[in-house]
């Protein structure tokens, strides 16, 4: 089959919104960055200059420039008269020599992490796993699977249960591996839940979450506004996630965080029919919608925070259900030597 994923879906997924620990490279870096100026090992007015920070990653500049503009973005950074970026808004920079060390980093920490061997092969299984799925129940036999990639039985195993993590497949008899079906019924009823649980998770989330949290996902979502058509997979992911399950996350009743993990495949369906549709940008509207959303939350303002998350998830349902209906019409069940 041709690789028709959009750019970046095999480097830096996290196809669980969560769990898929694919972080790219620059949000790697920002990230401890990000850390290093908060903890005070990178004092205010240090300069940053991005061939001696990629020097220290071991990584290209490409990603550290990425890094340094969206740290620029959030505050933390500031421009003047010279090369490179300055720590803080202190006028008079100060020209530090900036070690690992300085970044808590040790020799192993300054790589990104390595990632696990079935995470560089989840973004083609879960597209053919809910692609396929809207046509029905279907047995998805484990070492077929393990053969069609070409990899252990093990790998195969870890595969699936990623995928039952998201709610995309299940165990049944004789411990068999399923699809879940999902047909229109189970988008409308799946959605439903999320209307009715989501504003109430944000509704005690937005005391809880840290100002300095909620300031990296603004910055992150006008980032992705700004670059809209050049976003990959693995930006869109982090950006569906920051609102949808991270902010949530901070809500003050596990039982709604819980309930609401059985709505993660229709998190990540979006984008596998909006690439077999061919449909361009794959991300629509959303960015924008989940920016409103947060700068209420940043505002702490619980009731344009829960409206504005409504509407945004009624608007994602009708869209949702259209992409669906596109999508059955237009494609039927190709064989995959893995389903049964």
């Amino acid at each position: 089959m041709a690789d028709r994923s959009p750019k970046g879906a095999r480097n830096g997924y996290r196809g669980d919104g969560g769990g898929v620990d694919r972080t790219p490279a620059y949000a790697f870096i920002a990230e401890r960055l990000r850390r290093g100026i908060a903890s005070g090992g990178l004092p205010e007015g240090a300069v940053l200059l991005e061939g001696h920070i990629a020097s220290i990653f071991r990584s290209s500049r490409s990603p550290v420039k990425r890094a340094l503009a969206r740290l620029e973005a959030e505050g933390l950074l500031s421009r003047f008269d010279g090369r490179g970026l300055l720590v803080g808004q202190r006028d008079a920079p100060r020209r530090l020599k900036i070690t690992s060390d300085m970044l808590g980093l040790d020799a192993e920490a300054a790589l990104p992490p390595k990632p696990f061997a079935w995470q560089s092969l989840y973004y083609d299984f879960e597209r053919e796993v809910i692609l396929r799925s809207v046509f029905g129940r279907f047995r998805v036999n484990e070492l077929a699977l393990a053969r069609h990639f070409d990899v252990g039985r093990t790998v195969a195993r870890d595969l699936l249960i990623h995928a039952q993590q998201v709610g995309i497949v299940t165990k049944g008899e004789k411990s068999h591996w399923w699809l879940i079906p999902l047909d229109e019924a189970r988008f409308r009823d799946l959605y439903e839940l999320r209307i009715l649980l989501e504003p109430a998770a944000l509704e005690t989330a937005v005391g809880a979450i840290p100002p300095t949290v909620v300031a990296g996902m603004v910055a992150r979502l006008q980032a992705g506004v700004d670059c809209s058509g050049d976003a990959d997979v693995a930006e869109l992911d982090v950006l569906e996630s920051d609102l949808h399950i991270d902010c949530l996350a901070y809500g003050g009743n596990r039982e709604i965080t819980e309930a609401l993990k059985r709505t993660r495949c229709i998190l990540v369906s979006g984008k596998h029919f909006q690439v077999a549709l061919q449909r361009q940008p794959y991300f629509d509207s959303f960015p924008q919608e989940h920016l409103e959303v947060l700068q209420a939350v940043a505002r702490r303002d619980v009731a344009a925070a829960t409206h504005l998350l409504r509407a945004h998830l009624r608007a994602s349902s009708e869209k949702a259900a259209e992409r669906l209906a596109a999508f059955r019409a237009t494609h039927a069940v190709s064989p995959t030597s893995y389903f049964v």
